[in-house]
C-alpha cells in the first residue's frame, strides 16, 4: 500500500515537471523596465511628468493632512471617543476613514476648481507643470487662509524672519501651511472640550450617586457609560457631531 501511494505521488511530480517544461517551451510573457535616453521633447514631457505624479503620490499623505480639514475632523472624532470612554469603539480604523470621507465633502468645491482651473487646462496642454501647480494651490490656500487666525501667521512671520507681507498674495506657503495647521489643532481643542462636559457631568453625577450609597468598590465608570452612550443616542449625537464639524469650516 505504501509502495502503491509513493509511486502514485512520484508520477504525480514527473507530470507536473513535464507541464512547467511544456510551458517553458511555448514561452512565458516577460516583463521588463528600461532606462534609456529620450529621443524627442515628447519623451522628456513624458518622463517629467511620471517623476511629478509620483513625487505627488510620495507626498500625498503630508499634503491630506496638512493642507486640509482632516486633521480637524480625526482630532475631534478620536477626543469624542475618549469623551464617552469606550475605549476601542468605533475603532481606529473608522474613524480615519470617516474622517477622509468628510475631508472629501469639506474639500470638494475647492478640489473642484483645482480640476477646473489647473487640471483641465494641463491635460489639454494650455499651460506648463510651473502655471498648473500656482493654479491649483490658490483655491487651497483660500481654503487654508479662511481658517487660519491672523496670530498664527504673524507667529510664524515673525519666527521666519520675513519681512511683513503687504498681502495675502505675498504670504509665502511655509508660513501658511504651519500656521493652518496649528490653527486646526486650536479649533479641534476647542470643539473637544465642548464635547467633554456633558460627559464629564455623567460621570460626576454617577460617582456621587455610588458615594452616596455607600458603593465605593464599584467603578463609576462601569455605571457611567450605559448612560453617556443613551445620552449620546437619545441627542443623535452623530448628526450632531458631522454637523457642527462640517458648519465649523468657513
Amino acid at each position: 500500500m505504501n509502495r502503491r501511494l509513493i509511486l502514485m505521488l512520484f508520477l504525480g511530480i514527473v507530470a507536473l515537471l513535464v507541464q512547467a517544461g511544456e510551458a517553458m517551451a511555448q514561452g512565458l510573457p516577460r516583463i521588463s523596465l528600461e532606462v534609456g535616453e529620450a529621443s524627442t521633447a515628447e519623451d522628456v514631457s513624458v518622463t517629467i511628468e511620471i517623476l511629478f505624479l509620483l513625487t505627488i503620490l510620495t507626498l500625498a499623505p503630508a499634503i491630506l493632512i496638512m493642507l486640509t480639514s482632516f486633521t480637524r475632523i480625526v482630532v475631534v472624532l478620536s477626543f469624542l471617543r475618549m469623551a464617552i470612554g469606550t475605549q476601542q469603539i468605533p475603532p481606529t480604523q473608522l474613524i480615519v476613514g470617516l474622517s477622509l470621507f468628510l475631508t472629501m465633502f469639506v474639500m470638494g468645491p475647492t478640489w473642484e476648481r483645482v480640476y477646473d482651473d489647473a487640471i483641465v487646462p494641463y491635460t489639454e496642454e494650455q499651460i506648463d507643470h510651473e502655471a498648473a501647480l500656482d493654479l491649483a494651490m490658490k483655491p487651497i490656500r483660500r481654503f487654508m487662509l479662511n481658517n487660519t487666525r491672523e496670530k498664527d501667521l504673524a507667529l510664524f512671520t515673525k519666527l521666519s524672519r520675513s519681512p511683513r507681507p503687504a498681502n495675502v498674495d505675498e504670504l509665502s506657503n511655509r508660513v501658511l501651511i504651519p500656521s493652518f495647521v496649528i490653527s486646526e489643532l486650536k479649533t479641534a481643542f476647542q470643539i473637544s472640550f465642548v464635547l467633554f462636559i456633558p460627559f464629564i457631568i455623567i460621570d460626576m453625577v454617577v460617582s456621587s450617586t455610588l458615594l452616596s450609597m455607600g458603593m465605593m468598590m464599584l467603578p463609576p465608570v462601569t455605571v457611567s457609560l450605559p448612560f453617556k452612550i443613551l445620552l449620546f443616542v437619545l441627542v443623535d449625537g452623530w448628526h450632531l457631531i458631522v454637523q457642527s464639524i462640517v458648519t465649523s469650516f468657513q
